[in-house]
């Protein structure tokens, strides 16, 4: 096992986190046996969400009696301060828990601030005040809302997607957490999908330092394979050196990375599943990709305004309308 403090919060940590947004997916007797395999397994890190519907009751009924022994942390997508408040008290009730380790403004549009007329920045000291929350976290998908949580020195954490397959920018978003005292809680450590080896993505995490990954689990097959890699840390062997590698080389330059950057479409398209299903269904092969609700999606395509809204937004100036229109095409031949 391999402790680490998050950030300059004074908490201590197993360095593997539990993601627990797919627990929402499966039954609260399934969820809490498998947040319970978690922590009997080494892990004490759990990240949940207001918005993940019914995730906090299950973390809460899993960890009823052992408060002390678990680190929560969620999020509120509230626009103002009343809407926090109830979500802050939804959460408090769903958890049941008096306090939260860790309270994040979930993907924001702009980086919430003392004083500013939003006022969910006050709310959220006003509680930390009265005890309901230990630290204030931001969690992003945006460039330059995260540097500017950063650069502000108001935040405790940052939970940003980073993996294996991550750009210089998100790189300089962890190096600059480390200078600067912040906790890095790495979302979407497996690329959403794309990555199919969860040895190779956390014997790449254990080698970044502050950087908590937070594996989204909902299967025991899930679980298990990443509580081997708490049993035993995975060193970075000459075979997963070749899968990060060829990883890298298969998806470099021109492919969707899923990180919603450019979202949303003025058109309605699912940019970041849309832009990527053709990838999603080579490496990992499933019906799911093909349901009516997902063709539906896809051929939300033909919609496209070509407005260049996607374009201006994209971090790896990708040409999104092609990839979209690319990505169609391939997506009807596996209909056929």
């Amino acid at each position: 096992m391999a402790n680490i403090t998050l950030g300059s919060t004074g908490i201590v940590i197993e360095k593997n986190g539990f993601g627990c947004l797919p627990i929402q997916r499966i039954s609260q007797e399934d969820a809490v046996r498998l947040l319970h395999r978690a922590f009997d397994g080494g892990m004490t890190f759990f990240d949940t969400a207001r918005a993940y519907s019914d995730s906090e009751a299950k973390v809460g009924a899993a960890f009823s009696g052992m408060r002390s022994q678990v680190v929560i942390a969620t999020k509120t997508a509230a626009s103002n301060a009343g809407e926090m408040w109830k979500d802050l008290e939804t959460s408090l009730n769903m958890l049941g828990t008096d306090y939260i380790d860790i309270y994040q403004f979930h993907n924001p549009a702009f980086c919430p601030k003392p004083g500013g007329a939003d006022g969910l920045y006050d709310a959220a000291m006003e509680a930390k005040r009265q005890g309901k929350i230990r630290h204030i976290g931001i969690s992003n998908h945006r460039l330059a809302v995260a540097h500017e949580a950063i650069e502000s020195g108001l935040y405790a954490t940052l939970q940003f997607p980073y993996s294996y397959l991550a750009g210089p920018q998100e790189q300089e978003l962890v190096d600059l957490c480390a200078k600067a005292g912040m906790g890095f809680i790495a979302m979407k450590g497996m690329a959403g999908g794309l990555i199919r080896s969860g040895t190779a993505a956390a014997a790449f995490l254990a080698l970044q330092p502050g950087v908590v990954p937070i594996w989204g689990v909902q299967h025991d097959w899930e679980l298990d394979e990443f509580l081997a890699c708490i049993r035993q840390i995975p060193a970075l062997t000459d075979e997963l050196k070749a899968i990060i590698e060829k990883d890298r080389k298969e998806l470099s330059g021109d492919f969707c990375r899923g990180c919603g950057y450019c979202m949303p479409c003025p058109a309605g398209i699912e940019i970041n599943t849309c832009a990527r299903m053709s990838l999603m269904l080579r490496r990992a092969p499933t019906q799911e990709w093909l349901t009516p609700a997902n063709q539906e999606k896809m051929a939300k395509i033909k919609d496209c305004l070509h407005c260049g809204q996607c374009v201006s937004k994209c971090p790896y100036g990708l040409d999104t309308p092609r990839l979209l229109e690319d990505n169609y095409k391939d997506y009807l031949t596996f209909l056929k």
